[in-house]
Protein backbone atom coordinates (compact mmCIF):
# COMPACT_ATOMS: atom_id res chain seq x y z
CA UNK A 1 0.00 0.00 0.00
CA UNK A 2 1.65 3.20 -1.07
CA UNK A 3 0.45 6.67 0.81
CA UNK A 4 0.43 9.44 -1.43
CA UNK A 5 0.23 13.43 -1.04
CA UNK A 6 -1.24 15.58 -3.34
CA UNK A 7 1.24 18.02 -3.87
CA UNK A 8 -0.14 21.67 -5.61
CA UNK A 9 1.69 24.05 -7.92
CA UNK A 10 1.32 27.67 -6.82
CA UNK A 11 2.95 28.76 -9.80
CA UNK A 12 0.16 28.52 -12.42
CA UNK A 13 0.41 29.66 -15.47
CA UNK A 14 -0.14 33.08 -17.07
CA UNK A 15 -1.21 33.05 -20.89
CA UNK A 16 -1.42 36.84 -21.90
CA UNK A 17 -0.57 37.81 -25.70
CA UNK A 18 2.32 40.06 -26.36
CA UNK A 19 1.75 43.78 -26.46
CA UNK A 20 4.39 47.10 -27.90
CA UNK A 21 4.76 49.39 -25.87
CA UNK A 22 3.45 53.15 -26.95
CA UNK A 23 6.02 55.63 -29.12
CA UNK A 24 7.72 58.07 -26.91
CA UNK A 25 6.68 61.54 -27.01
CA UNK A 26 9.16 64.28 -28.44
CA UNK A 27 8.45 66.65 -26.18
CA UNK A 28 6.07 67.22 -23.32
CA UNK A 29 4.94 70.84 -23.56
CA UNK A 30 1.24 71.67 -24.56
CA UNK A 31 0.49 68.09 -23.98
CA UNK A 32 -2.38 66.53 -21.40
CA UNK A 33 -0.98 65.45 -18.49
CA UNK A 34 -2.84 62.31 -16.64
CA UNK A 35 -1.66 60.97 -13.28
CA UNK A 36 -3.73 58.19 -12.06
CA UNK A 37 -3.60 57.47 -8.17
CA UNK A 38 -3.75 53.80 -7.00
CA UNK A 39 -5.05 54.92 -3.67
CA UNK A 40 -2.01 53.57 -1.67
CA UNK A 41 -1.19 55.89 1.55
CA UNK A 42 1.46 57.58 -0.01
CA UNK A 43 0.86 57.41 -3.94
CA UNK A 44 -0.74 60.67 -3.76
CA UNK A 45 2.25 62.52 -2.23
CA UNK A 46 4.55 60.92 -5.28
CA UNK A 47 2.49 62.02 -8.08
CA UNK A 48 2.01 65.38 -6.68
CA UNK A 49 6.35 65.22 -6.59
CA UNK A 50 6.35 63.99 -9.74
CA UNK A 51 3.69 66.42 -11.40
CA UNK A 52 5.80 69.71 -9.41
CA UNK A 53 8.93 68.39 -10.56
CA UNK A 54 7.80 68.07 -14.74
CA UNK A 55 5.76 71.23 -14.61
CA UNK A 56 8.93 73.37 -13.14
CA UNK A 57 10.59 72.19 -16.69
CA UNK A 58 7.77 71.54 -19.16
CA UNK A 59 4.25 73.72 -20.12
CA UNK A 60 1.67 71.55 -19.95
CA UNK A 61 -1.88 72.30 -21.47
CA UNK A 62 -3.28 70.16 -18.83
CA UNK A 63 -3.02 68.19 -15.56
CA UNK A 64 -5.60 65.75 -14.60
CA UNK A 65 -5.72 63.85 -11.80
CA UNK A 66 -8.03 60.19 -11.02
CA UNK A 67 -8.16 58.08 -8.43
CA UNK A 68 -8.84 54.29 -8.69
CA UNK A 69 -11.48 52.90 -6.28
CA UNK A 70 -9.48 50.25 -4.92
CA UNK A 71 -5.74 49.58 -4.83
CA UNK A 72 -6.08 45.99 -5.15
CA UNK A 73 -8.42 45.65 -8.44
CA UNK A 74 -7.71 47.03 -11.99
CA UNK A 75 -9.01 50.80 -12.51
CA UNK A 76 -12.53 50.49 -13.47
CA UNK A 77 -12.94 49.73 -18.01
CA UNK A 78 -14.72 53.71 -18.00
CA UNK A 79 -12.07 54.94 -15.77
CA UNK A 80 -9.56 53.91 -18.66
CA UNK A 81 -11.50 55.33 -21.64
CA UNK A 82 -11.98 58.85 -19.77
CA UNK A 83 -8.05 58.55 -19.01
CA UNK A 84 -7.26 57.96 -22.75
CA UNK A 85 -9.97 60.09 -24.07
CA UNK A 86 -8.39 63.44 -22.27
CA UNK A 87 -4.74 62.87 -21.79
CA UNK A 88 -2.07 62.42 -24.15
CA UNK A 89 0.47 61.18 -21.21
CA UNK A 90 -0.08 59.33 -18.13
CA UNK A 91 1.96 58.77 -15.34
CA UNK A 92 0.71 56.48 -12.37
CA UNK A 93 2.53 55.30 -9.39
CA UNK A 94 1.97 52.74 -6.65
CA UNK A 95 3.34 54.78 -3.48
CA UNK A 96 4.25 52.26 -1.02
Amino acid sequence: MTNTIPVYDPRGVVEAAPMTTAPRVKKLEGLRLGLLDNTKWNANKLLRGVRDRLAEKHAFSAVNYYRKENFSLAAAPALIAEIAANNDIVITAIGD
